[in-house]
Order: C-alpha cells, then structure tokens, then sequence
C-alpha cells in the first residue's frame, strides 16, 4: 500500500509524463494504426477524393507484394546494403574511434569535428559532391584509376557498380555518428587494465582483443542495431543519386515504398510494404540480440 506521499509522487510524475503521452499517442501511434488499417484497403488518389470508392481487400496488397519481382527486388537490394554497409561502417567507425581515442594527435577535438561534419552536411550537397567524384570522365576517383592504369568506370551507371558506390557515400556521410559513440564507450574503460595488460607483456593487438573488444560489447550492440535500422530504411542516398537505377540495381524497399505512395498514390500497398520491412527490422533486431547473448553466456 502506498502512503500519503508516494501517492502524491506518483500523482505528480503522470502529470509531467501526460503531456509528452498524448503527444506520442497523436504523432506516433495513432499514424502507424492508421497505416496498418491502410495496407488492408486498395486506398489510391480516388479514394482520396471519394471515400466511397475506398474497399477493405484483407491481405491482398501483402500477397501482390510476395508475387511481385520488383518487390524482391528491392528486397535483395536492401538486404546488399544493410549486409555490406552496416560491417563497413561499424568497422570505419570503430577505426576513427581508436585513432581518435588514441591521441595520436595534438587536436583530437579538431579530428573529432571534421569526422563528424559529414554526420551533419545535408545529404542533397554531399550527394552533389560524389557524384562529381564518381564522374565517368571527370570524376577525381577515376582521375586515379587512370594514373594506376586503369580502365575508368561508370560508377554511377554500371549495374555492378552503382550499389557499392552508394554505400562508399553512405559509410563516408554515417560513420561519424557511430564513432562518437565508440569514443564514449573506450572511455569507459580503466585504464588500469591496460596497464595491468602491458606488465604482463600484453601487446596491442593482445589489449585490443581481450580489453577492448570484450568491455565494447555492449556498444557494438547498440552501433549494430541502430546502424542495421538506418540501413533498412535506405532512402535518400538511391534517391538523390540514382533514382533507384540502373535496371533497379539500387531500388530499395523504402524508394519503392515512396515510388508506389507518392508517385502512384497505391497508399494500401505502400503501406504494407512498410509493415513487411517494419516485420524485416524487427527479425533482424532479435536475431542480433540474441547471437549477443549467446556470445556473452
């Protein structure tokens, strides 16, 4: 039984609390209940102008998204990315982090800022900038290739190529994020244990592999979901780069949500689609949770 006072604490925090709930509740979850009774309807631009015209059709819009081949697709596409850009970024991250941290430099703080900058330049500029980058003719990178004596390439262009070199871009724009983050997490960690590790004899490679990475293991969870969620919900780099080409090499399951909502105004089957991807996290968010508890038992 709660006394006097307690009550009136706890009175008081659902007072405080109230205000940011409805604020939930109204932009949060009454819209993702909206969109999931929308994937049930073929709800288009007619229905936007007549709601007469709006018709349940149960899960018709998830079976012609499972029958579909663009849909697939954009899923192989997705999942390329996620597979080898999430690594890739946790892994630039964590390298930043480690050179940083190791105050190889006089102004750690002035590297800490420009690895972030990309972190907050508006994707539209650095997109802007790669693709002059990744110019056939022009581009600095096949300015290289050519003095190793190398055919240019068309990044942009090339089936085989336009999916790696958006995720170059999105790893460049990204990693800063994960790597102030590494930074806090090497913090951390006492450094009486490296110095415990050294009078042992312990090399750096030795303190990297049993310090380090061991005490890291929360934050490596955390850097691997949050970057596992962003990159399934590509959008913006395919979009503003390539326009989901070429031959839908770089259509992800987001640019096809957004072509199918807001080009074709199929709101009911860009709907479901985003519940099946909404379905993709969330097996992936649970199967990283639990491969971390199997490796920490």
């Amino acid at each position: 039984m709660m006394n006097g006072l307690e009550r009136h604490a706890a009175f008081s925090a659902w007072v405080f609390l109230t205000p940011a709930l409805l604020l939930i509740a109204v932009f949060f979850f009454l819209p993702v209940l909206a969109a999931l009774l929308l994937s049930f309807t073929d709800f288009d631009i007619y229905a936007l102008g007549d709601l007469n015209r709006l018709r349940f059709v149960g899960f018709n819009n998830y079976l012609h998204l499972l029958q579909s081949p663009l849909f697939w697709t954009a899923i192989g596409n997705t999942f390329y990315f996620v597979i080898l850009g999430g690594p890739l970024s946790v892994a630039v991250s964590l390298g930043a982090a480690l050179l940083v941290n190791a105050r190889l430099t006089r102004f750690p703080g002035l590297f800490r800022t420009a690895f972030f900058l990309p972190v907050v330049t508006t994707l539209v500029a650095v997109a802007v900038v790669w693709r002059y980058l990744y110019h056939p003719r022009y581009g600095l990178l096949n300015y290289g290739l050519s003095l190793a004596g190398i055919e240019p390439i068309d990044w942009l262009g090339d089936p085989d190529w336009a999916m790696p070199a958006i995720i170059l871009m999105a790893v460049w724009k990204n990693f800063g994020f994960n790597m102030i983050i590494f930074i806090a997490g090497l913090q951390n960690i006492p450094p009486q244990l490296y110095e415990a590790a050294r009078i042992d004899g312990a090399q750096a490679w030795a303190q990297f592999r049993h310090i380090t990475l061991p005490l890291l293991g929360p934050t490596f969870l955390f850097v691997a979901l949050m970057t596992m969620i962003g990159y399934f919900q590509v959008f913006a780099e395919p979009y503003v780069m390539t326009q989901g080409g070429p031959a839908n090499r770089t259509l992800s399951i987001v640019l096809l949500m957004y072509e199918e909502g807001f080009r074709w105004w199929n709101m009911g089957y860009a709907s479901a689609a985003a519940f099946i991807l909404f379905v993709l996290i969330l097996a992936g968010t649970v199967l990283q949770l639990k491969l971390r508890r199997r490796a920490s038992s």
